[in-house]
This record gives C-alpha cells, structure tokens and sequence, in this order.
C-alpha cells in the first residue's frame, strides 16, 4: 500500500511498528513527552549519546594500533633493565677482561712511578755534581733513592707474575650476581629518576603533559607497527676469542724494569765464576736484582782474593751500592763474606765504580812481604818509606815529613801497630827522633834505647814534654826568621825533626788535650810533627773537632761515625767502609792492620784498603838496641841554638824519673789497682761497666766480690755498687762510677780518665 506524501517533518514521525510504517503521531504528543520530559533535551542526550559513540570508536581505533606499541615499549625497556641483551658468556669476559684491565693499570702505575722517582733522582744527582748538596738536601736525595730502588723492586715482583685466565674465571653464580646488580642499579639509577622526573613534571605544567601526549601516541603508533626484536647481541669486538685460549699476558719486554733477570736462572753465587764474563755476569744479576740500573759490567780481573770488576750505572749512583741495606743484598747473592765487597768509586766518572769482591783474605803473607830492612841512620824523614801494600798490590809508600795525622781504630784494629812500624822508619833516619807519648800505656817503647824521650802514664811529665815543643815552636820560629829559611824548618843532621807519636789521645788530660790541639796547629812549619792515636776520632773523645783538619788520616776498624767524621759525610757511600774492618781478637788476627788512608804523600785519596806490615815486639827490640848502638841524631845543637838545652835536659831528667814510678803504683789502695787492672784486661777501652768489671772482681776476690751471683742481675749490680762505693770510700779513693751515656740504657760503671785520674792522686 502507497502512502500518500507526509508534509510532516520526519521528526514528527514515529515507526508503525512491524512493517516500518511511520504512524501519524498527534503533535502535542511530539512537544511533550509522557514523563514530561521537554524536547530539547531529549535532543541533547542524543547528541551526547552519539559524541560517545565516536569517542569510543576512536579510542577503539587508535588503541588498536597503539596499544601493541606501548607493549613493544615496555618490553625493550625491561629488556635492556634487566641486561637481557647480554648472553652469560658475554658477562664472563666482561668480568675477565676487568680483571685484566686492573692487573696493565697496576703494571702502568709501577712503571709510571718508576721514571718519575728515576728522573727525579738523577736530576738531583746531576744538581749535586754541579752545586753540591747541603745536607738538607743530601737527606732528601737518599730518601728519593731509597724509595726508587723500593719501587724498583716491586715493579720487579709485579713483573714476575703472569695474568692468571684461570683464576679470574667467574663462576655461574657470579655471573648471576653481576646481572642482578646491574638491573638494581639501572631501575634505581635510571627509571626511577626518570619516572619521579616526569611525574613532577606533569604535576607542576600539566600542559607539558598533554603536549607530550601525542608524542608518545605517536611513538607507540610507530612502534606497534615496527616491533623491536629482544634477543641477545653478537659478542663485542674487543671480545672476540676465549680467553682461556689466548691468555691476555703482559710481554716482560715491554716492562722497562724487567730484565733477563727474572727470565733467567742459576747462583749469583760468584765464587763459581771461572771466567771473567762468567764473573761479571753474577755481578750483573745481583746489581739488577737490588735495583740497580747497570749500564755496563766489564773489566773483570781475576785477583789473588776474587775478582774486581768496573760497573757503569745508567740511571742512580754507584755510591748506593754502599747502602746498607743493598750493600745486605749483594753480599747475600754473591755468596761471600759479610764485608767481602768494596765498592770505590771512580773520580773521573761519577757513572762507573770498581767492585771488588773478596772471596779470599786479600792480604796474604806473600803479598804483604816482610817488613823491610833499615840500616842504622841510612834514610832521611823526608824519604818515602814502604810500609805496606793495597789490594790491587801496589805499595803503601809515603814520607813522614810534614805530616799531622791521626790514626783510628778500635781496640784491637792494629792502632799500635801501625804506629810502631811508622815509629821504627823514623829511628833509622840521620836527622829526625821519636818522642814517645802515652797517657794510659807504653806507646811505642818496643823500640826501647832508640827512642829519644819518653814520657808515658803520668800526666804531669805528658803535659810538661808538650809544653816544651810549645816553646821550641816559637824559638824555631825566630830562627827561620834569623835564617832565611822561609816559611818551612830545614830539616838536618844538625837540625832534626822531632817526631811525637802520642797514642790514646782520648785519655790524655784536658789540660793534655788542649796543649796537643794547639801543638798540632803550629808545629808543622818547626818540623814538631805529631802522629796521633785514638779508638775513636769525634770531637768528645778528641777534645776539639780537630780530625778533619789535619793533613793525613789513617782509619781502622771503626764506628761509622768515626768515618763520616774524619772523611766527611759521604766517605761510607764513597767506599770507605772502615766499619767492615774487623779488628783482632785475643784468638784471631782478623783484619787488624788494615786502613783507610787520605793526605798521605804521593798516595792517591781513594778508597783502596791497605794492610801495614806487622812490626813484632822482638824485631823492634833487636832494631831499636842496634841504633842505639849506632847513635841517634844529636838534637843538643839545635836545642841550644835554640837556648831550650836546660829545660831539655830537665825534661829528659822528668822522664827519666817516671820509669821508676811502677813501685809506687803498689802504694795505691787494692780496690783502685784492681780496677785499673780490668781496665787493662779490657785492653784500655774508655769505659767498662759494673757489669763487666763484676767478672774481674771476683777473679781478684771471689770471697768478697762473689757473694750476690745468686741474685736477680738488677739486684746484684745494686749490691755491687753499694760494696764497690764503702770500699772506695774506707780507701779514701775520690772516684765513683758514673752512668755510660754511650752505651744504650746507661748503665753505670767507670770512665778509664777518671780512673786514671784518681791514681795518679792516691800515688
């Protein structure tokens, strides 16, 4: 059926029902509806309704192709937070090649610290040379050296060992830790800044936030259709290759500071060499192997002792191998005795040393020789006299004329003896005599009738003979004036030296002291010569820092202090090592009678070591009697010249007189003479503590002085010192014991010049 054409707006029209037919609807109806709801409205609603609706579709839309983006997104993110990305086995040499990046840096760090200090100490060497050094600057240099060869050594230890693969290889378990710990440390230091960033920044500008929406919108869209594929990356390239196959090992040769040393094996033993270049080879080593940085070791020579060897030094300073703890070293390696090395620098290249190495005694009898045969008054002081011989076989050969010199060396270093043998030269000569002068011994009285005056353990007479030559100084004086002699005495038959040996000088009086002092600086022109003698050779037991003053200096076995203060600071670095002597004991010679020498006539200064030919008691005695019997130079001529003959022979009458003295000493108190008697035991030292003198109290009086052995040692020496202080007083003795300041802990006991002192007052 047709409908006719509705002039009603198809608003108005509302469905029939099952055929769709629009039914006429009553317009009042269409105004309002049953619930009285009002059209328009109703027509909102339905705008409403149907803005939803394409909001939905879009949402759907763009979700769709949106929303599988986000995903991917989200996926890559945790993927790269949790190291995903990274297989395990690129995590195992990842931690290996830390390893290994630690183990260069500490090579490099050694190596770098090394040229540094090196630098640093050869700029201080070359500054030294140039300006010389105070001893600010000594002190640092020594310290810079020190802490070079301490680096030197390390960076040797280091080089020695090898990057372990095996070692550093990490475990599942460890493996497992590293990734944990990089994801923690990714979300707390990344995504959780980040997160907190955004949030705050949408918080405070939330316009930012809806500009930045599109944005990732926009990205999610790209990302949903380009997905990022999640695997694992191909190893690196700095990878590549097991370490298990191909060890990452430093090349030793590449390390400046390791040499075939540690790639070699064998002794440095040297007493196997056979061959000079076998020698100089274990030289070499052990040098290197102490720090050294040796250019060049040549020249070896076998010797009749071992060997002697030049070495050439790149870097540092020869006199380091006088350090005492390298000095340790070598000795350690080499394999020879504890003073078997003697290191002499050379004065015409601060580079290059000679090394001699001592596996034998140097000094055998048939390179000493036999003391020499000097015929009565067949030489003059001024000859050069043969006294003994160095290492390298040459002579010990000097004049005795002009010379001030002072001899030290500790008991038993050959002190006495060497004095002797300059002693006997001078009683051969035609025009000079020996004044013999000891404060505590006999000097050099072995040459009995050929000595010319003697005066010997009293003080009085001592000081007497040197006031004498005091006076003779300034009558000489006015005679070269008179004439024309200039500024030096002419020695002669008629007008002959006077030679004063004078040993013990510590335990010469103040008095003494200060007179020798004064006699050592004016008698040299007057030909009033003095050869001195001395355990010890510093200011305190001389009286006056008068040792490195004079002309020449003999040094024994000494303290190193008794070298540095004779030969200066450096005379231990330079090889003077007098300390390594060793002085005789009561069962072997050892070194005794080998010195150091400097200011020697026609000698060079150097640090050679001599041995002077030992003068027997008996062979003085028979020398001595056949001189006298020749006759001694006349010094009555020049002594009257002079007008000095009367005191001279009142001074000859004063010294005659004390040889008569020994009876006398039995009038002293027992307790002094038993005193006096360990002291003499002793050998004359400068003190001996109540501990020492204990065991020679008891050997004189084991009843009296035995009584406390059973006490702790504390209270003994209490006990003793108590007994020894009534003695001495009910002896009417003025001497107590003092406390030793030398000695660590000062203990008390006695000083030889106070006990000499309190003798000469009780006799």
């Amino acid at each position: 059926m047709s409908t006719a054409h509705d002039p009603r707006p198809r608003d108005l029209r509302v469905d029939d029902g099952e055929h769709g037919a629009a039914a006429p609807v009553d317009e009042a109806e269409t105004l309002t509806g049953d619930d009285g709801q009002d059209s328009g409205e109703r027509t909102t609603s339905a705008a409403a309704g149907r803005c939803a609706h394409y909001a939905l579709t879009v949402f759907r839309v763009v979700s769709g192709h949106t929303g599988p983006g986000l995903r991917h997104g989200w996926d890559a993110l945790m993927h790269w937070t949790t190291v995903a990305y990274m297989s395990d086995e690129e995590i195992r040499r990842r931690l290996v090649k830390k390893h290994l990046d630690t183990y260069i840096a500490d090579r490099e760090t050694a190596r770098s610290n090394i040229d540094r200090l090196s630098k640093k100490t050869s700029k201080m060497a070359r500054e030294a040379v140039h300006f010389g050094l105070t001893p600010e600057e000594a002190g640092r240099l020594r310290e810079t050296n020190t802490e070079l060869q301490r680096r030197r050594r390390a960076g040797t230890a280091l080089a020695r060992i090898p990057f372990d693969v095996e070692a550093a290889q990490p475990t599942e378990g460890q493996i497992r830790r590293h990734r944990t710990v990089q994801s923690l440390a990714r979300f707390a230091g990344v995504l959780l800044p980040a997160g907190a960033a955004t949030i705050g920044l949408v918080l405070a500008a939330p316009t930012a936030g809806l500009i930045a929406l599109p944005l990732l919108a926009g990205a999610a869209w790209w990302l949903g259709r380009h997905p990022v594929e999640l695997t694992q990356r191909p190893l690196p390239a700095d990878l590549v290759g097991p370490p298990e196959l191909e060890p990452l090992v430093l090349d030793t040769d590449d390390d400046p500071d390791t040499t075939e040393l540690e790639q070699e094996e064998g002794p440095y033993a040297i007493a196997n060499a056979t061959t000079p270049e076998e020698a100089e080879e274990a030289l070499r080593r052990a040098i290197t192997h102490e720090g050294g940085d040796v250019e060049s070791v040549t020249d070896a020579r076998h010797e009749p002792w071992g060997w002697s060897v030049r070495v050439t030094f790149r870097t540092g300073s020869p006199d380091d191998l006088n350090k005492e703890d390298t000095y340790k070293g070598l000795v350690t390696l080499l394999r020879v005795r504890r003073n078997g090395l003697l290191i002499e620098g050379d004065p015409d290249d601060g580079a290059s040393c000679t090394v001699r190495v001592l596996i034998r005694d140097p000094f055998a009898a048939e390179l000493v020789g036999d003391v020499p045969y000097r015929a009565p008054l067949s030489a003059s002081i001024t000859d050069v006299f043969d006294f003994g011989v160095a290492m390298d076989a040459t002579p010990l050969a000097y004049a005795l004329a002009g010379l001030m010199l002072l001899m030290v060396a500790d008991s038993g270093g050959g002190k006495s003896g060497i004095m002797l043998a300059m002693a006997e030269a001078v009683t051969s000569t035609r025009d000079a005599v020996v004044i013999n002068v000891d404060p505590v011994g006999t000097g050099v009285d072995a040459l009995g009738p050929a000595i010319t005056l003697s005066a010997c353990m009293d003080d009085d007479t001592i000081c007497a003979v040197l006031e004498f030559f005091l006076a003779l100084c300034s009558a000489r004086a006015r005679q070269r004036a008179k004439y024309g002699w200039g500024n030096l005495w002419r020695v002669s038959p008629e007008h002959p030296a006077f030679c004063l040996f004078v040993d013990e000088w510590p335990q010469l009086s103040n008095r003494a002291k200060a007179l020798l002092i004064r006699l050592l600086l004016l008698g040299r022109k007057e030909a009033i010569w003095v050869y001195g003698g001395s355990q010890y050779g510093t200011k305190d037991y001389l009286g006056e820092a008068i040792g490195p003053k004079l002309s020449a200096k003999l040094i024994g076995a000494s303290r190193r202090v008794d070298v540095t203060e004779l030969l200066g600071s450096g005379a231990l670095a330079e090889g003077y090592r007098a300390d390594l002597i060793r002085p005789a004991t009561h069962n072997a010679r050892n070194d005794a009678g080998q010195m150091y020498a400097q200011g020697l006539p026609g000698m060079p200064d150097r640090p050679m070591r001599y041995q002077v030919r030992e003068i027997l008691p008996d062979y003085a005695a028979r020398v001595g009697a056949e001189r006298a019997a020749a006759g001694l130079p006349d010094v009555t001529h020049t002594l009257a010249e002079a007008g000095m003959l009367d005191a001279w022979l009142e001074l000859q009458e004063a010294c005659q007189n004390i040889t008569l003295m020994p009876t006398t000493r039995a009038r002293a108190p027992e307790i002094l003479l038993t005193i006096r008697d360990a002291f003499s035991r002793e050998d004359d030292p400068a003190y001996v503590t109540l501990d020492q003198l204990h065991s020679h109290l008891r050997r004189a009086a084991p009843e009296l002085w035995g009584r406390w052995d059973g006490l702790a040692n504390r209270d003994r020496l209490r006990e003793l010192g108590k007994a020894l202080r009534r003695a001495l007083d009910e002896a009417d003795v003025a001497l107590s014991s003092q406390r030793i300041s030398e000695l660590d802990g000062t203990p008390r006991g006695f000083y030889l010049t106070d006990v000499q002192e309190a003798l000469d007052n009780a006799t």
